[in-house]
Parts: structure tokens; C-alpha cells; sequence
């Protein structure tokens, strides 16, 4: 019998023994580059195996426990494996902590701290809803909990599902179960005001949301849904509260979403709006995006420990449904396929506009792992000119300003004679990174390979952070209202950087650049 696999259900997962997961076989193209080390160098990525959506962590034993979701194989079955981290730098891999049993993936969801001991198993226990295909993989997706008291290093599950999928157990026919499965990615939240909990799942065309006063009993309250359906699937949605720079408070809806057929990014939409105890209620039915790139998916979100009401972290899967199973250079040259982005500090501010918009930095910790700066002189350039600099892993800080010029930017991943390369610029109204020119045919990205976001085409100014690891970049610009993620597929001896202008000078100034050890 032949079974028709949707594009998540086969992924996700640990199979058993995580730390010696290994792949058989190189990929043709790099074969002879299998010994030469492409592994992110501070970026989190898997011993070995599959890395897919992280799920969002808590904070026990005095670290932030990091789950996510791995396998054996890419795009293959699995559950979730665990990390620990103090600062969202360096990760402390320790293992499967939900495995894959018999036609039984585990798949996204997220943990909770139970303070007040709501579910009955200890105050401080740490509760997890997950995904998981009641009878079989090809089956309806219903959640099911687990628990911990070792601050969520093994857990234990219940053998029956806490949120059924009602749709799926009226489901007889493939069509039906078709249409029926989507009921996925549980994200919870304590509402400190009703004292219960808030669940959101995503439900492909629309967000589920249930309460509960223990996290085994829940109840559907209503439905999120939205006007326009070219924005894709709601996955691995996310809901929270925040205190903005202004002192106000408000709650956040967000989804991972594929609007790629609207010219929209295909990451991490979010809308600002209120919670009255039974439905989300958002202020502007029109979202705004986290990331404008093409590789920061399944994002999760939660509140740092020093300043949990102000500021949240976010990470997120650097890759992209469009080519995710495809295989990577870092399969032959390290066995593994996936990272995380960049740890990012969160903050909520009011826009002169009147509307209130999450602002992203890089995490502060990361500078700590700088292993040297180098600072360049400023420059005029009209044309393009080479920087006496090379290096894999660092964060290049500079600021451009012109007049006339039409396109200004910097190429990073330069190869020695150029011809390789990934430019990050602004355009017009667009600020863009295209890896095209880094692209490899072996593992070609085409068409998804430039990306660009909004910005003011009037400027004359930008400022950049650039981050490039040996297969990434993430560009964060101005005050963090932009974020760009890229995954770049670079050779090894993409180490040069160059600048660049058309139509004109610019200014390149304030050039700095901090390569990285690996912190791990």
C-alpha cells in the first residue's frame, strides 16, 4: 500500500542515541571535500542527524533547556532532542529526551513550568504538550503530555491524548483524514489574570485556542482566523504577553506562514492584539514579519530570565520548506543537515505610526565569544573594492551613506577571483540579500534566493550588522526593525568581503569586524 506523506509528517524527531547518529554515503558534489569541516561555528546545530523546529525552552537548574526536534535521517521520523544553554550561545547537547517509538514521531509543542503544581505531578514540574499521530503516521494529530521533575531532562507520558482532534476521530476515509490532520505545534501560555492556561494549535487555515485550569483538562474557546489565504498554514504558532518600552501591555499571536506566492516572506508573522479569556482579538488583521529572509522558520519565543516582562529571546529554524529535504554540504562534510539562527533579544516599542512592533537584536552574549576585531579605515567607494580581510565566521558592523549612488552593499563569502559571492545592499525601496552568485549546483537554491525587505527608499543611510557563519547570514538592520536570514551554501575558500556602489559614491564607514570562536 502506498501512503501520501504530507510535508511534515515525516520529519522530526531523535531516534535513539543522538550523539552517534551518523549518515552513510556522500553527496556526490562534495565527496571530495568530505574531510574539510563546514560545521557552524556559533550557530547551534545537531551532533549528527537531522535538526528541525526548536521548540520553546524554559528555564530550570539554572540554564534554559532547549528542545528540538531530530531524526537519523533528513526529513526522516524522530522526537525531540535537548540542549541546554546559560547565555544563547553555547548549547550542551544531552540527549533524546522523547524518542521515536513504533509509527509514533513526536512532533512540535512546547514546555511549561508548572509553579503552582496545576497538573498534579509537583510544583516546579515541567509539563509538555506534543504533536504525535494517534494510530499510525498516516493518522490524525492529536496532543499529548508529558511530564518531568528533573527540570526536564526525562520525561514521562500519559498514554492518551489531553486534546483530542475530533475532527480525526470522525475521520474514516483518506480524503477526510486528509482534511482532518493538520492539528499541530501546541504552544502554552499561563494566563496571570484568569489563572489558566492558553493553548493555541495551529489548524492549517486557521488557529484553535483552548483553556485549561490544569493542562490535562482543556476546552475550545474559538478560532483565529484570517482574511487572506495566500498567506499559507498557520505552523508552530506562538502567543504571549509583553510589557512594551512605553510601559503598556500586550499579547502576541504568531505563526510560522508561506506567503511566498504574495511576495511575502515564508517565517514568522505576528499580530499585536488582546486576549479576553476565550479569543484573540488583534488590532490590525494584517501581519507584520519577524524575519524578511528564507530560512527562519518554526521560530519560537520566551522570556529571559533577567527581565522576563520586557524581553524575550527568539531562535529559529534556518531553513525552508521549499528545499528542506534536500541534502546540505554539512551532511558529507560533518553528517548533520540543519542549525539555528542566532539567539535574538526581543523588544516591543510603539512606531511613530501609533502601532506596536517587536524589534530584534542579536543576543548580547555573543560578543563575549569574539576572538579578535578588526577595525578598517573608512573608505569612498565608487565601483567596488576588495577589504584586506578574510575569514568564516564573524559579524562585519558598518555604516553606508550616499547621495546619488542607486545601489550600495557589501559582498561576503567573496571567493579569490570574485565570482562567488552573496551581497547584502539596499535598492530602491528594498533592502536585499541575494546568495544567488554563492548558489552551488549540486545543491542549488534557485529561485528562492534573493530576499528582500521593506525600507525607505528615500534614505540615504543604513546601518548594517552582518553576521556570516561558514553556511549563513543574517543581516540585521538599522534599530532591528529588519532582520534578513539567509542559509548560504559556501565553498571553502568563500572568505573575502568586498564593497560595492552603482550610479554613484558611498560612504563606508565605522567598519568593524569581530570573528568568532566556537563556543561550544
Amino acid at each position: 500500500m502506498t501512503h501520501h506523506i504530507s510535508r511534515r509528517t515525516v520529519l522530526q524527531g531523535a531516534g535513539a542515541g543522538a550523539l552517534a547518529l551518523s549518515f552513510s554515503g556522500l553527496h556526490p558534489l562534495a565527496a571530495a571535500h568530505a574531510q574539510t569541516s563546514l560545521r557552524a561555528v556559533y550557530h547551534m546545530t545537531p551532533p549528527s542527524g537531522w535538526l528541525c523546529d526548536p521548540q520553546r525552552p524554559v528555564h530550570t537548574n539554572g540554564a534554559y533547556q532547549l528542545y528540538y526536534l531530530h531524526s537519523g535521517q533528513n526529513n526522516g521520523p524522530g522526537g525531540w532532542d535537548h540542549a541546554t544553554t546559560n547565555d544563547g550561545v553555547a548549547f550542551t547537547h544531552q540527549g533524546v529526551v522523547m524518542p521515536l517509538q513504533p509509527d509514533f514521531p513526536v512532533w512540535s509543542g512546547s514546555a511549561v513550568v508548572d509553579t503552582a503544581n496545576t497538573a498534579g505531578f509537583g510544583a516546579g514540574a515541567v509539563i509538555a504538550l506534543a504533536t504525535q499521530p494517534t494510530d499510525g503516521i498516516r493518522k490524525y494529530q492529536e496532543q499529548y503530555l508529558y511530564w518531568s521533575t528533573d527540570g526536564g531532562y526525562t520525561f514521562t507520558a500519559l498514554p492518551d491524548p489531553v486534546i483530542v482532534n475530533t475532527d480525526g476521530r470522525t475521520a474514516s476515509t483518506p480524503a477526510e483524514i486528509d482534511n482532518a490532520e493538520w492539528f499541530r505545534d501546541p504552544k502554552i501560555h499561563w494566563d496571570a489574570v484568569r489563572s489558566e492556561w492558553v493553548c493555541v494549535i495551529g489548524r492549517a487555515r486557521y488557529a484553535a485556542f483552548y483553556t485549561s485550569p490544569n493542562l490535562r483538562d482543556w476546552q475550545w474557546t474559538s478560532n483565529f482566523d484570517y482574511p487572506n489565504p495566500a498567506l499559507g498554514g498557520i505552523e508552530c504558532p506562538d502567543l504571549f504577553e509583553m510589557t512594551a518600552g512605553d510601559g503598556s501591555r500586550h499579547w502576541v499571536f504568531a505563526a510560522s506562514m508561506d506567503a511566498y506566492g504574495v511576495g511575502l516572506p515564508m517565517t514568522y508573522a505576528y499580530w499585536m492584539g488582546t486576549w479576553n479569556g476565550t479569543a484573540f482579538i488583534a488590532d490590525n488583521l494584517t501581519p507584520q514579519w519577524l524575519d524578511w529572509g528564507w530560512d527562519w522558520y518554526a521560530a519560537v519565543t520566551w522570556p529571559s530570565v533577567e527581565a522576563p516582562e520586557t524581553k524575550r529571546l527568539a531562535v529559529a529554524w534556518m531553513n525552508n520548506w521549499k528545499y528542506a529535504a534536500r541534502d546540505v554540504p554539512t551532511d558529507a562534510s560533518d553528517g548533520y543537515n540543519g542549525q539555528n539562527s542566532i539567539v535574538r533579544e526581543l523588544r516591543l516599542e510603539r512606531q511613530s505610526g501609533g502601532w506596536y512592533s517587536l524589534l530584534s537584536s542579536p543576543v548580547a552574549a555573543l560578543q563575549g565569544y569574539a576572538t579578535a576585531t578588526t577595525t578598517l579605515p573608512d573608505r569612498t567607494v565608487n565601483g567596488s573594492a576588495v577589504l584586506p580581510w578574510s575569514g568564516r565566521a564573524y559579524e562585519l558592523e558598518l555604516d553606508i551613506g550616499w547621495d546619488a549612488a542607486t545601489n550600495v552593499g557589501v559582498s561576503v563569502g567573496r571567493s579569490a577571483d570574485g565570482s562567488r559571492h552573496t551581497n547584502v545592499g539596499k535598492y530602491g525601496g528594498e533592502l536585499y540579500v541575494d546568495r544567488a552568485p554563492s548558489d552551488q549546483s549540486g545543491y542549488a537554491l534557485a529561485p528562492y534566493t534573493r530576499a528582500a525587505a521593506p525600507i525607505d527608499s528615500s534614505a540615504r543611510s543604513v546601518h548594517l550588522r552582518i553576521f556570516v557563519d561558514t553556511q549563513s547570514v543574517e543581516v540585521f538592520v538599522n534599530s532591528g526593525h529588519t532582520v534578513v536570514s539567509q542559509q548560504v551554501h559556501f565553498a571553502e575558500g568563500d572568505t573575502g568581503i568586498s564593497l560595492y556602489t552603482d550610479g554613484g559614491p558611498a560612504n563606508f564607514t565605522g567598519i568593524t569586524i569581530r570573528e568568532f570562536g566556537n563556543p561550544i
